[in-house]
């Protein structure tokens, strides 16, 4: 196993891309949805969110190409979830930080 947890180039540079895929306002809001380990449909991402489906696939994609998000097929269905549940965590800390904002 691996424990080597310096901030290589390359490591740093995997994070950066990570990050900006994530800095959206709506991106944030289908990372929370899916945090806590859930596997969701594009409808039930748009329908929860009240946004287009096409805006949705849209993000989704965006989010999937950067390596944030997977996918996996189930019949028709395709089911969207983190890539890394490490992930949760920058979504746990934002969700802090934006609720010390609001104190």
């Amino acid at each position: 196993m691996n424990t080597d947890t310096s901030l290589t180039t390359e490591r740093l540079q995997a994070a950066s891309q990570i990050l900006k895929a994530m800095a959206h306002p709506l991106r944030v809001a289908i990372l929370n949805l899916l945090s806590d380990n859930k596997k969701l449909t594009v409808t039930e991402i748009h329908e929860a969110l009240k946004i287009e489906q096409s805006t949705t696939s849209h993000h989704l994609g965006i989010l999937k190409d950067k390596g944030v998000l997977m996918s996996e097929r189930d019949g028709k269905h395709s089911y969207y979830f983190l890539k890394n549940n490490n992930l949760k965590h920058i979504i746990e800390c934002l969700n802090k930080c934006t609720d010390c904002n609001n104190s």
